[in-house]
């Protein structure tokens, strides 16, 4: 059959800006090399943003009582202005002669060269020899009172309703990134460190969540109250709210210079965030290993570099942004003194009453507040887009194509390899025109040496990878057009990595199979030899397993995932050096174990111990992704080729040189095996 092209299927995000993922080195634990990626903060900011659509009816509702809240607000200091004018009224009225009318009192006033108090009188509602009038005075701070009031209530309630619209957009997030690695290819894994995606997932959504959660309410009660109190300034006297508004293109102009220098250390802090979590996870997950080779200096001083590199960037990004707030109140402060002299010259011209004088003044300082708040809360918009671009980085990188939900036949277990070819690298070329058959309820060994493909075999059936080109059939259907669900759930695995769940050793055991009765897991433990160990510890089959399986041996941990499998009771079982953390006591009673597993079923064997795959129907030599022969154990060993070469290497005698004896022994020389070190 000639060989068919078969690219690996994947599945882009439509109509989404594409995030190019960073370039990436390897570090000395694999981890990412340090490589700036510029912000497209536009773009990001809108896709952020609409997260929130699924809530928009709520919106609407945060913004009409926003509108409210801040309208109720606005008018608050005109009327206390009022309440300035009746007091100041109130104060001249008293200092007039009582009995004359205003007119009168103007016209003398005049007449003694007093134009500017004649013409300040002239403005106010005022009665000569009448004083403050109180009831009017509490009439109208009961309306401010209750304005402010209502103000507050509403402003509150369009809080409460905005946090749940954040809060349920970021859960819906962490699901949506939760499905999305679900969906992502297994080399995706292979070139990202654990520590990143595990940074990407729980920091930088976290930091999302606070960037909405303390941006959206305060950036649109600010916009509002600029647009109300640039009303309200207008209303009451548009030279000065000209005046005002200069401020405006300044203060704009400052925070674009400051944001656009914050914009790549606020990247550069969540990237050097991540690659500082990767190696803390790797240096710590390995702790055994840096210890054991005395490398704890080594990894103190990356760590150190790591933090390093934190510190420059977060230290960078939070000065630089922090600019924005002492430059806004100077702007603010200047801004006022220009507004309180000439409010003041207006007055004392008679041009303006008092109390709108004071009240353009609290205009001024609710005008430049939001503006001081909107620049500074650029360094929090920053900070969360470049989070939210890491994010976005996952959920646009190419993935899986989406299969059809779908159950497998009943199957006979017969696999047949048809001209595969396949390589981790384009240019590194692994398995080429590869073809093999392996017969219904046989067992098939795969041998080599480290890495021959081995384990790459057995990943292509699983279909953790795709095929570039051939193809690999299950009782004569192509597996590429077989769901990946249906087609795993008829497999059983066992890792040479084992990996067991937090959880109670009966959990693990029945991972495969939530729903299999207490007399089935305890029979999968008996067979598989678990049983013996399990009753020796206090809590038996209820005993939790901790995260890094600590609590139990290598060798325990190692039954465990056969036991999984076994209960699984897959149609194909791929055993993947099963036996290689367990003692030789214990490997022959599991040899045994596994015999009775793969009776009637189709297995492939991956195997460095050769002397576990003696009684094999089939055995595969492979050397450089290729098979170089194939046979049973005695066919391969009269054959005399790459199998009886391997096969000696492990049972031939050790090979003994001759070596002085020690000093002192009386003896000239003595024969130990080769390797041996004496003391």
């Amino acid at each position: 059959m000639s060989a068919r092209p078969v690219s690996e299927p994947v599945r882009k995000s439509a109509e989404r800006p594409k995030y190019a993922p960073q370039q990436r080195g390897h570090g000395p634990f694999g981890g990412p090399g340090a490589v700036e990626k510029s912000i497209n903060f536009g773009p990001s900011m809108r896709r952020l943003i609409g997260h929130l659509h699924p809530e928009r009816a709520l919106l609407i509702l945060v913004i009409l009582l926003a509108v409210v809240g801040i309208a109720m607000n606005v008018v608050g200091p005109k009327i206390l202005g009022r309440a300035t004018d009746v007091i100041f009224t109130g104060a001249v009225g008293k200092q007039l002669p009582p009995g004359a009318t205003k007119e009168q009192v103007v016209d003398g006033l005049r007449a003694q060269g007093q134009d500017t108090f004649a013409d300040m009188v002239q403005r106010l509602d005022v009665v000569p020899g009448v004083g403050i009038d109180f009831t009017l005075l509490g009439e109208i701070l009961l309306l401010a009172l209750v304005l402010y009031a209502l103000s507050s209530l509403f402003l509150w309630f369009q809080g409460y309703l905005l946090n749940g619209i954040v809060q349920r957009s970021i859960y819906r997030m962490r699901e949506e990134v939760e499905a999305k690695l679900n969906r992502l290819p297994l080399s995706y894994f292979d070139r990202q460190p654990r520590g990143e995606v595990l940074s990407r997932v729980t920091n930088d959504i976290d930091n999302i969540s606070q960037t909405l959660q303390q941006t959206l309410s305060q950036l649109l009660t600010a916009l509002l109250s600029i647009v109300g109190v640039t009303l309200m300034m207008f209303l009451i006297s548009p030279t000065l709210a000209l005046i005002a508004l200069i401020t405006i293109p300044v203060a704009v102009g400052i925070t674009t210079v400051i944001g656009k220098r914050a914009q790549g250390h606020f990247v550069m802090q969540w990237k050097t965030t991540g690659e500082l979590n990767g190696q803390i996870e790797e240096a710590f997950t390995g702790h055994a290993l840096v210890k054991v080779f005395g490398q704890q200096r080594s990894v103190e001083q990356r760590m150190a570099e790591k933090n390093e590199g934190m510190f420059k960037a977060s230290f960078a990004a939070q000065f630089i942004s922090g600019l924005i707030m002492p430059s806004m109140m100077l702007i603010g402060n200047l801004n006022y003194v220009i507004i309180a002299v000439l409010g003041g010259l207006r007055v004392a011209s008679g041009t303006m009453n008092i109390g709108d004088v004071q009240a353009f003044i609290q205009y001024t300082r609710q005008f430049t507040q939001p503006l001081t708040q909107v620049a500074s809360m650029a360094n929090l918009l920053q900070s969360g887009v470049a989070s939210a671009e890491r994010v976005f980085e996952i959920l646009d990188t190419d993935e899986q194509t989406a299969e059809e939900a779908g159950v497998l036949a009943p199957t006979e277990g017969r696999i047949e390899f048809e001209h595969v070819s396949f390589s981790y690298d384009p240019d590194k070329p692994l398995i080429s025109d590869l073809s093999l058959v392996a017969e219904p309820g046989s067992t098939v060994a795969i041998v080599g040496p480290t890495g021959a493909g081995k384990t790459t075999l057995v990943n292509l059936i699983m279909r953790f990878y795709e095929l570039d080109a051939g193809r690999i059939t299950l009782d004569g259907v192509d597996i590429a057009a077989v769901p990946r669900s249906a087609l795993r759930a008829n497999i059983g695995m066992v890792l040479q990595d084992t990996w067991l769940f937090h959880g109670t050793i009966r959990d693990n055991i029945a991972y495969g199979r939530p729903d299999a009765t207490e007399a089935e897991i305890h029979a999968a433990a008996e067979a598989t030899y678990v049983d013996r160990f399990v009753h020796s510890l206090p809590d038996g089959y209820d005993t939790v397993i901790d995260e890094e399986g600590s609590n139990i041996s290598a060798g325990e941990k190692q039954l465990l995932t056969i036991a999984r499998a076994f209960l699984a009771d897959p149609a194909l079982l791929i055993l993947d050096e099963a036996t290689s953390s367990v003692d030789t006591r214990t490997e022959v009673l599991v040899q045994r174990a596994m015999a009775a597993l793969r009776s009637d079923r189709t297995s492939f064997v991956i195997a460095h111990r050769l002397s576990t795959i003696r009684d094999a129907d089939v055995i595969l030599v492979m050397e450089h992704g290729s098979i170089v022969e194939q046979g049973n154990h005695h066919e391969l060993l009269e054959a005399r080729g790459h199998y009886w070469a391997l096969y000696n290497s492990q049972f031939a005698g050790a090979i003994e040189e001759e070596i002085p004896a020690p000093r002192g022994t009386g003896a000239s020389a003595g024969r130990v095996p080769a390797g041996a070190r004496m003391r």
